[in-house]
């Protein structure tokens, strides 16, 4: 694909090498004084009405309502960066909670921990990929791409809760 039908790739490569460094980089900076404990069940809720908007978006697009659709993705896209903002401050200024599970139920939380982070880094370029055709004007390729990333953005959101319900018996 020419660089004109993909105006932003450049852009959307180095945010998706950059963001997930700076976030690494981020959780080894402890910053104190900051109480920010509060902020989990917050950013948990974000993910939960994440995923209802895009099946939302879903559904608005499947039922030929554009603009509904483009409204709809656009709160997911802003709700998805105030969940980074303020995943990013807790870590930044608490220490990790560790599971407390034991047995079976901890491998499963792992598993889904792991698949969580792993997708939620696949899901950034994804994402932007999709966004940067349907502002395009290239729908055939948004609507190709987006079948991809719909159900891994929405396993994002949704294990987001998952880990979030299953660790927060163990927060301090």
């Amino acid at each position: 694909m020419s660089e004109a039908k993909e105006p932003y790739k450049k852009l959307i490569i180095a945010l998706s090498i950059i963001i997930p460094l700076v976030i690494a980089l981020l959780f080894g900076v402890k910053i104190e004084g900051y109480d920010f404990t509060f902020l989990p069940p917050i950013y948990a809720s974000i993910n939960g009405i994440t995923a209802i908007l895009l099946v939302s978006g879903f559904w608005a697009i499947r039922n030929k309502k554009i603009i509904l659709h483009q409204r709809i993705m656009k709160i997911c896209l802003g709700l998805s960066a105030a969940f980074l903002v303020m995943y990013v401050m807790y870590h930044m200024t608490s220490e990790s909670t560790s599971y407390g599970g034991e047995g079976f139920i901890k491998y499963i939380y792992f598993f889904i921990l792991i698949t969580h982070i792993l997708l939620s880094i696949a899901v950034v370029p994804m994402v932007l990929f999709t966004l940067s055709r349907a502002l395009a004007g290239n729908f055939e390729k948004h609507k190709a791409l987006a079948r991809f990333t719909f159900p891994i953005w929405l396993y994002v959101a949704v294990t987001g809760v998952v880990v979030y319900l299953m660790i927060s018996p163990y927060y301090q």
